[in-house]
């Protein structure tokens, strides 16, 4: 047996701010995205590098305001990246941790926290 991967389901209200804020600010990438007919929910996935997430604008599939953690390299580069973009929602620090890592925290238009850290 072999676990492989996990792939964090975050709710979305909304597929514009979604892909703004995700697409846009963050830079993932739109891998691809699902509705069964025009006019009901929308679910998609997006990634960058090797992380990819599930954005689900369906009931049940998750509850706003879950908490993902990223472990990365070069945060501060990250965090370059987000601030230069001057994003009307989001202008997140860069905080030390005292069990030393750094950490870059953004919450989503949903509830959801994106925690980015670097140990």
């Amino acid at each position: 047996m072999e676990l492989k991967q996990i792939v964090p389901i975050l709710r979305i209200f909304d597929e514009g701010k979604a892909k703004e804020f995700y697409l846009d600010f963050l830079g993932f990438t739109l891998d691809w995205e699902h509705q069964f007919e025009p006019d009901t929910p929308l679910y998609m996935q997006i990634s960058k590098g090797n992380v990819r997430l599930h954005l689900s604008e369906h009931y049940g599939d998750s509850s706003p305001g879950s908490t993902i953690r990223i472990e990365m390299t070069g945060i501060s580069e990250l965090h370059k990246e987000l601030m230069e973009k001057k994003y009307k929602y989001a202008r997140p620090g860069l905080d030390k941790t005292p069990w030393e890592s750094v950490e870059c925290k953004i919450n989503d238009p949903f509830g959801n926290k994106i925690v980015f850290c670097e140990f």
